[in-house]
C-alpha cells in the first residue's frame, strides 16, 4: 500500500514576521502589474513592470542579508527556496562588474542580434552624448557598474 502524503508545512524561520509585510507589498504590486492592461504597449513593454518589481524584491532580500545583515542565513535560504528572491540574479550581483545588473536577460548573448550583451550594459560614458538608452527586454536605462 502506498504511503499517504500529508502536508507538513514548515514554519518560516525567525525574523519572517519582520519582513513579511514588505514582501506582501511586493506581491500586491506584482499582481497589479500582471493585471495592468497592455493594449497600447509594444509586446516587450508589457513585461517591463513585472521585471522591475522582481528586481526590487530580489534587491530587498539581497540588501537585508548582505548589506544590513538584518536576517539570518536560515531565513535567507528560506526566501530563496520559496522564490521570494532570484538566487541566480543575486549570485551575479556578488561578482565584480555586475553589482547593478537589472535582469539576467541583459547578459545573455544568445538573445541579441550581434551576439553581445544588451545596450543597457554599456557605460554611459561610452555612448553618444545625449543618447537615451532603453533596454528592449526590461526597460532598464543603464545597469553598467562603471556609470
Amino acid at each position: 500500500m502506498p504511503k499517504i502524503k500529508t502536508s507538513r508545512t514548515k514554519r518560516p524561520p525567525e525574523g519572517w514576521d519582520d519582513i513579511e509585510p514588505k514582501l506582501q507589498e511586493f506581491e500586491a504590486k506584482m499582481r497589479e502589474a500582471e493585471n495592468e492592461p497592455h493594449e497600447d504597449k509594444r509586446k516587450s513593454q508589457s513585461t517591463w513592470k513585472i521585471t522591475q518589481i522582481h528586481h526590487q524584491r530580489s534587491r530587498y532580500v539581497h540588501d537585508l542579508f548582505y548589506k544590513r545583515k538584518a536576517i539570518s542565513r536560515e531565513l535567507y535560504d528560506y526566501l530563496l527556496k520559496h522564490r521570494y528572491a532570484d538566487a541566480n540574479l543575486i549570485a551575479k550581483w556578488k561578482k565584480p562588474g555586475y553589482e547593478k545588473l537589472c535582469c539576467l536577460q541583459c547578459i545573455q548573448a544568445t538573445d541579441t542580434n550581434y551576439g553581445t550583451t544588451c545596450i543597457c550594459r554599456v557605460p554611459k560614458s561610452q555612448l553618444e552624448e545625449g543618447r537615451v538608452v532603453e533596454c528592449t527586454k526590461c526597460g532598464c536605462r543603464g545597469c553598467s557598474s562603471k556609470d
